[in-house]
């Protein structure tokens, strides 16, 4: 049978030779008996996600690292010496890193020391910022954080450096609800020499790719009812579904999502690096400087632009293909083929100024209301834990998503409509101001909106699923802890 705090003999050497406090060698016995759930000397992954999630604790995947990173006998559990001994190692740690810190050594952390800090690691964030990550900790609103605020804080969190509370606030790429217009993610020079920039990249790409295909019907549908949604016969979700399954069987349905999902990689690729390059731009010669919410739109904005005029061809076989009928198209290629013979290179353009115009509010307001929601969650938990948490990331993603593609939605059904014109038999090749009034003056506004449904009916499970897959790709690819 384990033995619990520093009461005797050889536990009590062993306390003081380590330098831990007997009181809190006697507090971590405590927590032990209140982990412990099935009272049977030991702890494992279940009881300590338990135990914690109890305490407020919600870090990712923390249960499974302190858990590997303890078990000593490899037998997947915690005993107390085990327990003792991870708490030990990992609160030298924490003193080394609070010591690094602390630079003018007062043995407390302002808020210039932890911008500065942050900075040194190629990670800039404002007074303000830092501010919100340090009232995160000052659990006495001293604003300074002593060496015990520090211990407590991250006694049970999986993060061993401070660049790590800089990332939870990313605009998160696993989050893919179709469309590739938000604002790119911020990464300190550390993570593009590392790799992990690609890595991650590589983790959502893979995580929309399989999104996508989980939604390709609802897609299809939104598509197919932008088009013919006027159609007294095809005009609503239930007869359109009926229609392209009658047409062309179940399969029908996952038309056009080959393409939708090749084109993931190159322009999520083509938009970070023209991200990058447009902010350099705009920082001239102030290399460390950070931008403004609004730099980080104009920026985002003139990358998302750049990918799409890059990978806009590929757009334009995706809705064609995504409209064909049984046996019109045997290939992709055999599509671009043969809309270079019978319209010209021109037609791979078809609806390229409103899916330009359409950038500006997706990803302006996408912005906006992901900052907003944001701030709004670190206002209301400046005492809590800087990690907003699964739900919050999620939640926050999902809803300014949502919002920019509601704003821009009108845009997206013109340069639908635009691309398909010669797919339908007898459509009059209208502009892009034509074709607004005329959707207007024969519809009305909600002809603006056509497909909508289907469109936002997709969004919880292409959340769901991507964040799923993301979070897998995470663990397969090292990226993050």
């Amino acid at each position: 049978m384990w033995q619990r705090g520093c009461g005797s003999g050889w536990t009590r050497a062993r306390c003081q030779d380590s330098g831990v406090d007997p009181e809190r060698e006697r507090l971590w016995a405590e927590l032990f008996e209140q982990l412990d759930l099935n009272k049977n000397g030991l702890i494992d992954v279940n009881e300590l996600r338990i135990g914690l999630a109890a305490r407020g604790l919600s870090w990712s995947s923390v249960e499974e690292q302190i858990v590997r990173a303890g078990d000593v006998d490899l037998d997947g559990q915690l005993d107390f010496e085990e327990f003792t001994e991870y708490l030990r190692s990992h609160e030298k740690r924490l003193k080394l890193m609070f010591r690094s810190l602390d630079r003018n050594n007062d043995g407390q952390l302002d808020v210039g020391e932890i911008q500065q800090s942050l900075h040194s690691l190629g990670v800039d964030v404002t007074l303000e910022q830092a501010a919100k990550i340090l009232q995160s900790m000052d659990t006495d609103h001293s604003m300074t954080i002593d060496w015990f605020e520090w211990r407590d804080h991250f006694l049970f969190n999986p993060l061993h450096n401070m660049e790590e509370i800089a990332q939870y606030w990313k605009h998160s790429v696993m989050l893919d609800i179709g469309e590739l217009l938000t604002v790119p993610d911020e990464f300190s020079e550390k993570e593009k020499q590392s790799g992990f920039v690609w890595r991650q990249l590589m983790a959502g790409a893979v995580a929309g790719s399989v999104s996508r295909t989980g939604t390709a019907p609802l897609d299809r549908l939104k598509v197919f009812l932008q088009v013919h949604g006027q159609s007294s016969d095809k005009g609503n979700m239930w007869r359109g579904l009926r229609a392209m399954v009658k047409e062309g069987g179940l399969t029908a349905l996952w038309r056009g999502n080959g393409i939708n999902v090749l084109k993931i990689a190159p322009e999520t690729a083509i938009k970070f690096l023209a991200y990058e390059q447009i902010k350099c731009l705009m920082r001239g010669r102030n290399e460390g400087g950070t931008l403004k919410v609004q730099e980080r739109f104009v920026a985002g904005s003139l990358a998302g632009a750049t990918a799409q005029t890059v990978i806009y061809p590929m757009e334009v076989l995706k809705t064609r293909l995504t409209l064909r009928k049984t046996g019109q198209y045997s290939s992709v290629a055999d599509c671009a083929k043969q809309i270079l013979q019978k319209e010209g290179v021109l037609a791979f353009y078809k609806g390229y100024l409103p899916n330009m115009l359409g950038i500006i509010p997706y990803a302006g307001i996408d912005l906006a209301v992901y900052e907003t929601l944001k701030n709004a969650w670190l206002q209301r938990h400046t005492e809590g834990s800087p990690h907003p948490g699964v739900l919050v990331l999620v939640g926050c993603g999902t809803v300014s998503s949502t919002c920019g593609q509601l704003a821009s939605y009108p845009l997206a059904l013109i340069r639908t409509r635009m691309q398909a014109q010669a797919s339908v038999k007898g459509a009059p090749q209208l502009s892009m101001l034509t074709l607004f009034r005329s959707i207007v003056a024969q519809e009305g506004v909600v002809g603006l909106y056509r497909g909508i449904a289907p469109n936002f009916l997709k969004v919880i499970p292409a959340v769901s699923i991507s964040y799923v897959v993301y979070e897998h790709m995470r663990k397969v690819l090292g990226v993050g802890t």
